[in-house]
């Protein structure tokens, strides 16, 4: 079965998700989104999450799904690992945060 990576853009989102809720929600609400999310990870090995491919124009090869509010970018990495490469906002302009996570 394969690893599950988060990379260092997914951390920052993942740190940015935790605490925007956190401070709106309370802290519960915070760790059960965060759980939710990382739960969700663990489905894509599984197919537990339906992805689709990750559209050309964003320059990457992978695939994409969606997690209640968030978008959850992920690729097969080179050794058959899942990276978890970015997660955004469904009212975030996808291509333009997606390339400010790569520039």
């Amino acid at each position: 079965m394969a690893t599950v990576r988060v990379q260092e853009s997914a951390t920052f989102r993942l740190d940015e998700i935790y605490r925007y809720t956190r401070d709106r929600w309370g802290r519960d609400q915070a760790a059960a989104y965060i759980t939710g999310l990382f739960a969700s990870f663990d489905m894509i090995e599984r197919r537990g999450v339906t992805s689709r491919p990750i559209p050309a124009e964003f320059g990457l090869d992978g695939y994409v799904y969606r997690y209640q509010r968030h978008f959850v970018y992920w690729r097969r990495l080179s050794d058959g690992d899942i990276g978890i490469v970015t997660i955004l906002h469904e009212r975030m302009h996808q291509i333009d945060r997606f390339r400010d996570d790569f520039v």
